[in-house]
């Protein structure tokens, strides 16, 4: 028989962790919960949970913090909880690296529906992770021309590559989490065409994805970190509209 997944719940409302608990526990997913983040950050380790689900209003540390030091240790994705539904506070939770985001009060089944969606996705990045880790071996012992082979586009100083997962700016591998390098090779697959936030979130994460569309900005904003400074090309800002990778 398969191990359960573990979900760690982190909410100072018993009655709320109470409840979560049990739709997933009948969903057969094994749980623990923790009343403040001081609990949370001690029983992470212990525990080793394939998901936390966390209360942004706790005790103590609050759950901005215990996500940013989640974080620091560990890729598990987290599903942050909240009575705040100002965009800030969204965007300020999937910057600090939270996979998704739900607002108080909640419908049960539709978090439980989440928490699959979610831990779906990170299983699939897993694989992308490692198709990654094969693509920087190979680029090693092969030579430049491992990156022009199967699906990729190439532009002055940047060759994106998505039979292999990788990306290589100006002759140095770049870091990219799937979705990233996804997010990027779609829009320069379509240079100079604009695409809304809804259509980039439709195909980059699919009908299933019920987080927020500022999602789409969280994941420029770090692209243009990772590649930012060429003049040929640039992921462009068409204000009220969306994106699209200018060139020329």
């Amino acid at each position: 028989m398969a191990e359960k997944q573990k979900i760690l719940i982190v909410d100072d409302d018993t009655s709320i962790s109470e409840l979560i608990s049990l739709y997933l526990e009948k969903e057969m997913f094994d749980t623990m919960c923790a009343e403040d983040g001081e609990e949370a950050l001690k029983l992470f380790p212990e525990y080793k949970p394939n998901l936390v689900i966390l209360d942004l209003m706790l005790p103590g540390i609050d759950g901005y913090e215990v996500c940013r030091r989640l974080r620091a240790i560990s890729p598990i994705p987290v599903i942050m909880l909240s009575a705040k539904g100002e965009t800030f506070d969204k965007v300020l939770g999937l910057e600090l690296g939270a996979d998704d985001y739900m607002i108080k009060p909640f419908e049960s089944k539709e978090l439980v529906a989440r928490v699959k969606a979610v831990l779906r996705r990170y299983t699939h990045e897993q694989s992308f992770e490692a198709a990654q880790e094969t693509a920087r071996a190979h680029s090693q012992n092969e030579g430049e021309e491992t990156l022009r082979s199967g699906s990729f586009i190439e532009y002055t100083d940047l060759i994106i590559n998505k039979t292999n997962y990788s990306v290589f700016y100006k002759g140095h591998a770049v870091e990219m989490p799937p979705k990233e390098l996804e997010l990027l090779f779609f829009l320069a697959s379509s240079p100079n065409q604009v695409f809304t936030r809804e259509q980039l979130l439709d195909h980059i994460w699919g009908y299933e994805f019920a987080g927020d569309s500022r999602t789409v900005d969280v994941h420029i904003k770090r692209l243009r970190e990772k590649i930012s400074g060429n003049t040929e090309w640039e992921i462009s800002t068409v204000w009220g509209i969306g994106y699209k990778f200018r060139v020329g």
